[in-house]
């Protein structure tokens, strides 16, 4: 397992959370959700994905990413994952790797399970654009006026730690269809998408464990603009005894 990971709360917290990022982020991105998480007793894990945080990377399909991630379940279990962006293929990839005596809550992050090539294309060059001209926290304010200046400042962080090889993410994985893992949700997985950008139609209908929920008003970081969106789909929210 690596020891490229972020933690929030107290390992003796009955509830745990993994989250996992997407492309050009880090671990630290999630701390404001992360700090919402642990207000509701959760013991947090974000890890760097490889290429991410000062990670190397010399595999890049999603399949690797996930084997990757697949110690953490070796090591503990968890009651719910969230992935963002890229995360969330990854994210699917671990499905058969939960326990099968745990419930599990999945959501989805504006999810990009779908798309043609002309897209994937057009993602380079924004991977080029944003490794080689790294935007100041400043840049990311003017730029997105609802954002905090502490994600402003990650976001940042994030793009300045990933390596820039990285970009071979596209080259194999050339076929950008993830919505397959969708197909077979083990009966003890309940997942959410939860969409703005992303379009709705690349989600199965005829999944009762599946569930979108579509954002308006609402950017691809919707846990930079509306944190309470994702913590509303958390199970027991600030249940009381």
């Amino acid at each position: 397992m690596s020891s490229s990971a972020s933690q929030w709360g107290f390992p003796t917290a009955r509830r745990r959370a993994l989250l996992i990022h997407g492309m050009t982020m880090c671990s630290n991105s999630w701390e404001g959700l992360a700090q919402l998480l642990v207000a509701e007793g959760f013991f947090v894990i974000a890890p760097n994905l490889l290429g991410h945080g000062g990670r190397r990377c010399t595999k890049y399909r999603v399949f690797d990413f996930a084997e990757d991630l697949q110690p953490y379940f070796a090591m503990d279990t968890f009651d719910v994952i969230i992935g963002h962006s890229f995360g969330c293929p990854v994210t699917l990839s671990l499905l058969p790797f939960l326990p099968k005596t745990k419930e599990t809550t999945i959501i989805l992050v504006d999810s990009g399970l779908e798309f043609p090539e002309a897209q994937i294309n057009i993602f380079k060059d924004y991977f080029v654009d944003w490794t080689t001209n790294i935007r100041t926290a400043e840049e990311h304010m003017a730029e997105n006026p609802v954002w905090s200046r502490r994600d402003c400042v990650l976001r940042t962080m994030g793009v300045e730690l990933v390596d820039p090889n990285t970009i071979e993410i596209f080259q194999q994985n050339t076929s950008w269809s993830f919505s397959g893992l969708l197909k077979s949700i083990p009966p003890h997985v309940k997942i959410t998408a939860l969409v703005s950008q992303a379009n709705p139609e690349q989600f199965p209908h005829d999944n009762e464990r599946l569930k979108v929920k579509v954002l308006t008003g609402v950017g691809h970081w919707i846990q930079y603009e509306c944190p309470d969106a994702i913590m509303d789909l958390i199970p027991l929210r600030r249940a009381k005894l």
